[in-house]
Order: C-alpha cells, then sequence, then structure tokens
C-alpha cells in the first residue's frame, strides 16, 4: 500500500467527520480522582515505571500548518452554559448558574466522548481492517468492546439533553443519574481488556505498514495531536471523572432542592462502580503480567506469585551491577526480572532475575544519595567514582530462603519515593495477612470439637429435659487482606 492511497484515505475521513463544540468547564479543570489500576494503565504510557496515579493531559502542540484546511477543528471550540443562553435569568442565583454549568459541563463531555469514538471507528478502525494493516482478530483484542460503549454514552447524553427546559435549564438531574449509572458496568471488560491491547498495540508499531498510518493519523488536524492509545484510553479518562463532576453538581445543589435526596446515593454508586472497575483492573493486569513471566529455575516460582491478586507498582529500575531491570511489586513477592522477548499473541516475556522475594520478608533500607558510592556498588555503572549515586535504595529478605540483597536505583526522585511508599505498604499488609492466618489457625487448633460439643448437649438434653446446657458457640473466621 503506497503513501498516497493512505492518504487519501486520511483526507476521506476529515471530511465524513464533524465538529462538535466542547465546553471547558469544571471538568476541564478539575484532576481526576484517584483509582489507582485504571489510573496505572494510562501512566504506563508516559512513565518508565507505572504507578497507581492519573496520568496528566497531554499538553497541545500545534500542528503544522497544511494547504488545505480540515473540516474537522484543530482545537475544540470552548463554550459555557451562560455563553449559550440568549438571556440569564434574574430569578437564577450564582449559585444555581454555577449548577447549571456543571451539569452543561457533563453534557458537553458526552458528546465529546461520543464523537471522539465514533472517529475512533471511522478512521482507525475501518480503514486498518479494509487496507488489511491489521487482522480482524488483532484489531478485535486491540479495540475491544469500544463500539458497545457509544450507544451506552448516546443513550446518556439524550436523557440528559431531554432535562433541559425551554429556559435550558434543568431542574432534577439525579434521578437520571440513578438510572443510568449502572450501565458502567460494561466499563470493566472494556478496561480489564486495556493492558493486553496495549501490548498488541506496542508490538505491531514495529510493522512499518502500522507505524506509517497511525503516524499519518497523529499528524491530521482530526487528531488534535492524540494517538491511537490516547483516544482508546478516552473511556476510562471519562469514567474517573463521574464523580468529580456529581461532587460539584452536588456543591452547588441548595439544600431544599429535590436533588439533596438522589445525588447522595447517586454519588455512592458511581464510586462503588469506580472501585469494582478499577479492583478488575488490577486483578487483570496481575494476571497478564503473571502470564508474561518466565522462570529458569523451577525453584523461582513462589506461591505467593500465583496468589498475588494485583500488582502495586513496576517498571523499570537500575541494579546495583548495572543491569536494567523491570521489577514487579506484586501483592505478595517482589519479582526482578529481565525482558526478553515478545510473543506472537503480544506478550512479552520477563524473564525471572535471581531468586523472588516473598513481601513479608522482605527489609527495606532507604539509601541517602551517595550512600551506594562507598566500596564499589553503585561506581562504575551509575558513574564515575567522584560521582554521588542518587534515588537508590535497597531490598533484602529474610527468613525463608538464604539471605539476598538488591541495590536499586530509581530514574528519578520521584519514582523513588513511589517505590518505597508500595514497598512499605507492601510489607505491612503481607505480615499482617501473615499475623492474621496464624491466629485463625491457632483458634482452629485451640477451639473445641462442634459435633463433640453437640454430642455432650444432647446427652445432657435426655438425663434432664428441665436444664438447659446452654448456648455456646464455636466461631469461624476467615481472614483476608484488602
Amino acid at each position: 500500500m503506497s503513501a498516497g492511497t493512505l492518504n487519501r484515505v486520511i483526507e476521506w475521513n476529515n471530511k465524513r467527520v464533524k465538529p462538535v463544540a466542547k465546553g471547558t468547564g469544571l471538568a476541564g479543570l478539575m484532576a481526576p480522582v484517584k483509582t489507582p489500576s485504571l489510573k496505572r494503565l494510562s501512566q504506563t504510557i508516559q512513565r518508565s515505571i507505572s504507578f497507581r496515579t492519573e496520568s496528566q493531559p497531554q499538553q497541545m502542540v500545534p500542528l503544522r500548518a497544511r494547504s488545505k484546511a480540515s473540516s474537522f477543528p484543530r482545537r475544540r471550540n470552548s463554550q459555557l452554559w451562560s455563553e449559550m443562553v440568549d438571556s440569564l435569568s434574574q430569578d437564577l442565583s450564582a449559585r444555581e448558574i454555577k449548577r447549571q454549568e456543571v451539569i452543561y459541563e457533563l453534557t458537553q463531555g458526552e458528546k465529546q466522548l461520543i464523537e471522539d469514538l465514533n472517529l475512533v471507528q471511522k478512521v482507525y478502525y475501518e480503514p486498518m481492517l479494509k487496507l488489511d494493516i491489521m487482522t480482524e482478530s488483532e484489531l478485535g483484542q486491540i479495540f475491544g468492546t469500544l463500539d458497545t460503549l457509544i450507544p451506552l454514552h448516546e443513550d446518556f447524553l439524550n436523557r440528559l439533553e431531554n432535562l433541559r427546559g425551554l429556559e435550558k435549564t434543568v431542574g432534577e438531574v439525579g434521578p437520571t443519574l440513578l438510572d443510568w449509572f449502572p450501565c458502567l458496568e460494561a466499563y470493566i471488560t472494556y478496561c480489564c481488556n486495556q493492558v493486553g491491547a496495549k501490548a498488541l498495540l506496542d508490538q505491531k508499531k514495529q510493522d512499518r505498514r502500522v507505524q506509517h498510518f497511525l503516524q499519518l493519523c497523529q499528524e491530521s488536524s482530526f487528531s488534535r495531536r492524540l494517538d491511537l492509545w490516547n483516544f482508546l484510553d478516552l473511556p476510562r479518562s471519562r469514567l474517573v471523572k463521574y464523580p468529580l463532576l456529581l461532587k460539584e453538581i452536588q456543591k452547588c445543589t441548595p439544600p431544599e432542592h429535590p436533588d439533596q435526596d438522589t445525588l447522595p446515593e447517586a454519588m455512592e454508586m458511581i464510586q462503588r462502580i469506580v472501585s469494582e472497575v478499577n479492583s478488575k483492573t488490577g486483578e487483570a493486569e496481575c494476571q497478564f503480567y503473571r502470564r508474561g513471566l518466565s522462570y529458569p529455575e523451577e525453584g523461582q516460582r513462589l506461591p505467593e506469585i500465583q496468589l498475588s491478586r494485583f500488582l502495586y507498582c513496576h517498571g523499570e529500575l537500575k541494579h546495583h551491577k548495572g543491569h536494567k531491570l523491570h521489577v514487579f511489586l506484586f501483592e505478595l513477592a517482589l519479582v526482578l526480572t529481565r525482558p526478553v522477548s515478545q510473543e506472537r499473541d503480544g506478550l512479552i516475556q520477563f524473564q525471572v532475575y535471581r531468586q523472588p522475594l516473598p513481601a513479608a520478608h522482605l527489609l527495606l533500607e532507604d539509601l541517602p544519595d551517595g550512600e551506594g558510592t562507598s566500596g564499589s556498588s553503585f561506581r562504575g555503572p551509575f558513574g564515575s567514582a567522584n560521582d554521588k549515586a542518587k534515588n537508590c535504595f535497597r531490598v533484602s529478605s529474610r527468613g525463608r530462603t538464604k539471605v539476598q540483597s538488591h541495590s536499586l536505583q530509581a530514574n528519578d526522585s520521584f519514582n523513588k519515593q513511589q517505590w518505597i511508599s508500595c514497598l512499605r505498604q507492601a510489607i505491612v499488609q503481607s505480615r499482617d495477612r501473615e499475623a492474621q492466618t496464624a491466629q485463625s489457625m491457632v483458634s482452629r487448633q485451640t477451639s473445641p470439637d462442634p459435633g463433640l460439643f453437640s454430642t455432650v448437649k444432647n446427652e445432657s438434653q435426655q438425663i434432664s429435659q428441665s436444664k438447659s446446657v446452654g448456648n455456646c458457640r464455636v466461631n469461624y473466621y476467615t481472614f483476608y487482606s484488602c
């Protein structure tokens, strides 16, 4: 396929896409809420280490001039609710005007999301399928259930627009949110697929035809300088904004307003859904990377790795011997690996380096800058003898296996602090889990046998019907680590 053919496809799609204005109100100014696993998926694009912190929106970069103007705007137009209304009613208080602005921002956000999702289908999915740039199976893995989200948000947009009265104001919005929010459970499937989708997309970018097509799309004005993954990540970004927008609506709603009866319940519902999506996504991410581990020795297969339900963090760190390692902090184990190859299904193989360390047996030491330069630990790999090693910390093990010690260096001070924070959390929670498990086992061993107690009780009742043995119960508890 020639470059001219690709250019004609891009120009044809430019003509088909029509602009929709965007209001850059409160949602554009507010930072997304904290949702660890979901955030980490987006941040792996921009950082060498992925932590549960929300990724920041990319700064708009001016596009180079084109000889022919596109029908799609390079930047979306800004419009507030107060600018859309012909004349504001004198009866509206400043608080009510702000409330209408937030609801309008919610509505405009739905319009923009629908526009972008349709653009992804028309400009990326369909041309790549028709031009055999990727197979239908590969596109299905990368795009996931994206097509099912479009009618879902179209329905929500229609409901919101029907709430607007003659004066373009919205009365009650709470019942609509309560009725529609359960639809967002469809995001569980989409977000769980994103880890594998990102890995496959990164692998396919090594193909020159794929790389050329995506580059042409990104350089075209309709993309607003966003790449394909930015578009595929938009639903996740939208999901985590709902609690913020709802919180702002609550703040602007008077105590006597009917929405005060439904908004708290709606807030509780959306937070539960976001938490559930986050939890399931974390499990999917953990399972994905577990499958990608390669064990040179059978003894490296710690049961803690398979029992882990999520990842605290993972990313590249430099070992004190000079190796660049990809380190995984699972729920119950720290695993040092070396990326070795890419498989056909998009899985990167991570060869386990040394013996994995159970989180409950970890010892953590924060190394001050320059600490590692004494002796020979960090000299050479991280600089000359006069250079001070920075952003380093040490992890070692105690207990079950022979003593191991690894001095590691992060890319910068921020990543170092994130690693230290995650390691401390993993150590505390793993030790608590072990203590609770041990306590549970001791309770089971020391508690009386319920069957034996039942026999004694029945015999006592037979001897004297007028006397009661009593209501003694043996309770068994199963402890779960949060």
